[in-house]
C-alpha cells in the first residue's frame, strides 16, 4: 500500500508516483496532482483546505492512503467542529483526549466512539414510526383510496397505516449507517473499531439506510436528548463531509473535513450567538436577497443581521484565507461592496482566520461604504477565541470600529 501525508496548505512537494495513481489523485480533486515537468515519473502534489483520510482502491496498482494533517491542532479543530454543530453542548460534548492521536479520521473516530458510548448507556431509544403496508388484519385505519386504487373492491389484503413503537426510528438509523461507514474506513485505529462493532451490534433491529437516499429527519427533543451529539456527528460523517465515490474502475473511500467550510460555519454560528444578546435577528447564509432590482442577480451573505423591525443592521462573510504580507484578497472586498450596496448598509464585515493585522479598514470612494477586514487567530484558546467574536459581536452592534 501507497501512502501519502501531505499538510493542509502547505506548499506543493514531489513524489514519484505511478502514472495510475498519480492520475487518481488528479481525478480526485481532493488535492492539486499534475505531473513534474522537470523530473520523469515524479508528480507535485499540494493539499488545499481539506483534511482528514481517504483510501483509493486502484485495480492492479494496490490501494493508496492518502493522510491531510490541519495546520490547527486536532483539538482546536474538534472545538471548531463541536461549536457549530451545537453551541450549547460544545464545552461538553467532546471533552474526550483526542491529543493522543495526529491525524482528523482517528480522532473523529474516537470522538463519535465515546459520544455512542453514552447515547446507548440506557439502551436504544424508542418511538413511533408511522407505516404504510398491505396486511392480511386491520391494524389502525384503512388507507380507503390506496385499497379501492389497489384492490378494486376486494376485501384482502387491506391497505392500512398504523403507528408502532419501535426502536426503528430515524434516530437510530442514522447511528447506524454512520457507525457502519467508519468501520469500512482502515484508518480507524484497531481499539475503536472494536468498541464501534460492539455498538453496531446494538443495532440489529435497525433498518440499514440505503446509500445514496436522504437521510430521515429528526428532531431534537427531551426523549432523544442523550443522543444529540452523537447524531449531530453521525449527520457530519453521512453527509458532505465524507468522501465515498467511484470514477470507473477507480473507488475511493474516507473522511475529509472542508476547513472553508468548517471556519465558516464557527464564524457564522458563533457570531449569532454572540449577537443574541443585542435583539433582532441574525440569519446564516441569507436568502432572499438580490443586486438587482430584477431579481436576476442572486447573493448569500454568510450571516445578515436583523433589526427587529425587519432592516438589515450588518452583513458579515467569513473567509478561511491567512492574509498574505500583499494584504486581503481583493476579490473579497468587491463582493462585500455588493452586498452593502444590495442590503443599504454602510459597513461590510470580512472575517479571516489569522492575519498580520486584527483589523483593517476600507472606505470606498464615492459610495459612502466601510468594508472592515478582522483576523481570527484559530491557535488561541476556546474561552479566548469565542471572546473574540464576542468583541466584534459588540462593535457590529454599537457600530464603534474605527
Amino acid at each position: 500500500m501507497t501512502a501519502i501525508h501531505l499538510v493542509e496548505h502547505a506548499p506543493a512537494v514531489r513524489m514519484p508516483l505511478a502514472a495510475a495513481v498519480g492520475q487518481a489523485l488528479a481525478t480526485s480533486r481532493i488535492v492539486d496532482a499534475t505531473p513534474d515537468p522537470d523530473v520523469p515519473g515524479h508528480w507535485r502534489l499540494r493539499a488545499g483546505s481539506k483534511v482528514g483520510a481517504v483510501t483509493f482502491r486502484l485495480p492492479g496498482a494496490g490501494d493508496l492512503t492518502l493522510r491531510i494533517t490541519p495546520k490547527v491542532p486536532i483539538a482546536r479543530l474538534f472545538f471548531l467542529i463541536g461549536y457549530a454543530l451545537s453551541p450549547s453542548t460544545a464545552p461538553t460534548c467532546h471533552d474526550v483526549d483526542v491529543a493522543e492521536h495526529a491525524d482528523v479520521l482517528p480522532a473523529f473516530a474516537h470522538v463519535y466512539e465515546r459520544q455512542l458510548a453514552r447515547a446507548l448507556g440506557q439502551g436504544l431509544i424508542q418511538g413511533y414510526r408511522t407505516t404504510e403496508e398491505s396486511a392480511l388484519v386491520v391494524r389502525g385505519r384503512v388507507r380507503e383510496a390506496d385499497q379501492i386504487r389497489r384492490r378494486f373492491g376486494q376485501p384482502l389484503p387491506v391497505e392500512v397505516v398504523h403507528d408502532e413503537y419501535t426502536t426503528d426510528i430515524a434516530e437510530n438509523r442514522i447511528l447506524r449507517a454512520a457507525t457502519e461507514k467508519l468501520l469500512r474506513m482502515p484508518q480507524v485505529p484497531r481499539d475503536v473499531r472494536h468498541r464501534l462493532a460492539h455498538h453496531r451490534s446494538r443495532f440489529a433491529d435497525v433498518t440499514p439506510l440505503v446509500r445514496g437516499q436522504t437521510l430521515p429527519a429528526w428532531q431534537p427533543t427531551r426523549l432523544n436528548a442523550r443522543q444529540h451529539s452523537a447524531l449531530r456527528l453521525a449527520e457530519t460523517v453521512l453527509r458532505g463531509e465524507s468522501a465515498e465515490q467511484g470514477e470507473g474502475s477507480l473507488r475511493i473511500e474516507g473522511f475529509l473535513f472542508d476547513m472553508n467550510k468548517l471556519f465558516e460555519d464557527f464564524v457564522c454560528t458563533a457570531l449569532r450567538e454572540a449577537l443574541a444578546p443585542y435583539g433582532g435577528r441574525a440569519e446564516l447564509q441569507a436568502k432572499g436577497i438580490h443586486l438587482d432590482h430584477g431579481d436576476a442577480v442572486r447573493m448569500r451573505p454568510d450571516l445578515v443581521w436583523y433589526a427587529d423591525h425587519g432592516a438589515a443592521r450588518a452583513v458579515a462573510d467569513a473567509k478561511y484565507k491567512a492574509e498574505k504580507p500583499a494584504g486581503y484578497p481583493e476579490a473579497d472586498l468587491y463582493q462585500m461592496l455588493a452586498y452593502c450596496t444590495a442590503l443599504g448598509l454602510s459597513d461590510g464585515h470580512l472575517v479571516y482566520a489569522k492575519g498580520h493585522a486584527p483589523h483593517a479598514v476600507h472606505r470606498v470612494r464615492n459610495a459612502g461604504i466601510t468594508i472592515h477586514q478582522h483576523a481570527l487567530d484559530l491557535d488561541r484558546a476556546p474561552d479566548a477565541l469565542l471572546q473574540d467574536v464576542r468583541t466584534l459581536a459588540e462593535h457590529l452592534a454599537s457600530g464603534t470600529l474605527v
